[in-house]
């Protein structure tokens, strides 16, 4: 079967004044399915807030734009109240229930890649709310509720229908709503804008790669991560993942040209993407990107917490580890063009690559 890696948007599922839900279907985008991963995007407007809800998947949020407080609730713990910000990247196991707070006027974006190997369906997310028209008090009779919280009857009907809201409610100017506190920060949430480097190129392009060490929580999600930042006209070389995970690719902004090549040396995707694709690269497929003028920048999931890749040029490219021997006869040519091939590209992965 021929797989469909063709970019796509996300569609609006749900929301309102306080803002919307967005996701991408598995219909749209089989790999989703196919692969047992999930995407979808959170946007707030002012005063918006996603209601209390936990999740049948694990996943990374990264934050797109904007700022604002999330509290997050590990299983059997307290509530952690923390300030978000464009560029951060937070771990969300499995049982973890978190809400969604934006009191600035800027609208606060946030991207969610997950896995779906466990949930109820392959390639899409299902949420659970504990409040709102569609949360969990909703579903059980006044008896249980009364019973449960031990509550009077005037009161369960007013916690069960009071909020008439579904995910995303807009709260009244002046609510006050919890304050972060920046000890919560530690080991929930890290900024990929200010984070260390792993790769800085000059006049190519910077990459900081989300793993167990500077993130230990993505090691209970089973998932890692990385933002890559391309300048204009650079280019991420060939390479895939060497340990037979997918890459989940969101576009965050620029646009640029991307080329995966699978089995049998065919060329399965070619195309331009730009800010709002998402694309998934199948396990031990060959990805290699080049940005357009203005830039190209991406964040992305791999489904391992510590990634392996391979490159195929540059100065870890595999060709440089082989003998000459093997790539004169592996190409059948003649030891001059080896020599060329070898010493043309000593640089690392990302480089300047000017068309010939």
């Amino acid at each position: 079967m021929e797989l469909d890696l063709s970019p796509k948007l996300a569609k609006k599922v749900y929301g309102g004044d306080g803002g919307y839900y967005y996701s991408w279907s598995p219909m749209e985008l089989p790999m989703l399915r196919h692969g047992n991963i999930a995407a979808a995007k959170l946007a707030l407007e002012k005063n918006g807030l996603a209601l209390p809800s936990y999740s049948d998947s694990s996943k990374v949020a990264y934050v797109l734009q904007g700022s604002g407080v999330a509290g997050i609730v590990l299983p059997e713990s307290e509530e952690k109240v923390i300030a978000i910000k464009k560029g951060d990247a937070i771990a969300l196991p499995f049982g973890v229930v978190t809400w969604w707070y934006n009191k600035e006027d800027t609208e606060l974006v946030v991207l969610f890649l997950g896995d779906t190997s466990k949930a109820h369906k392959a390639g899409e997310f299902t949420d659970f709310f504990l409040t709102g028209s569609n949360g969990i008090f909703t579903g059980f009779s006044s008896e249980f509720v009364g019973r449960a919280w031990d509550l009077e009857e005037n009161v369960v009907k007013t916690l069960v229908g009071k909020q008439s809201g579904k995910g995303i409610v807009k709260l009244l100017d002046g609510f006050k709503m919890p304050e972060p506190k920046k000890e919560h920060r530690q080991g929930m949430a890290l900024n990929c804008e200010e984070a260390p480097l792993d790769v800085d190129i000059i006049k190519g392009g910077r990459v900081v790669v989300l793993n167990t060490k500077n993130l230990p929580l993505v090691g209970e999600v089973g998932l890692g991560a990385d933002l890559v930042r391309l300048d204009g006209g650079a280019m991420c070389s060939p390479g895939f993942s060497c340990d037979s995970a997918l890459q989940v690719t969101y576009i965050v902004r620029g646009s640029g040209r991307v080329q995966v090549v699978g089995v049998d040396g065919k060329r399965v995707l070619e195309t331009t993407v730009k800010g709002g694709n998402l694309f998934i690269v199948p396990r031990f497929f060959v990805v290699s990107k080049i940005a357009d003028p203005e830039g190209l920048e991406w964040f992305s999931i791999i489904t391992t917490p510590n990634p392996i890749f391979t490159h195929l040029a540059g100065r870890t490219s595999v060709w440089k580890a082989l003998s000459p021997q093997v790539l004169e006869a592996s190409f059948n040519v003649e030891s001059d063009v080896e020599k060329q091939f070898r010493s043309k590209r000593t640089s690392d992965e990302i480089f300047f690559a000017p068309p010939n």
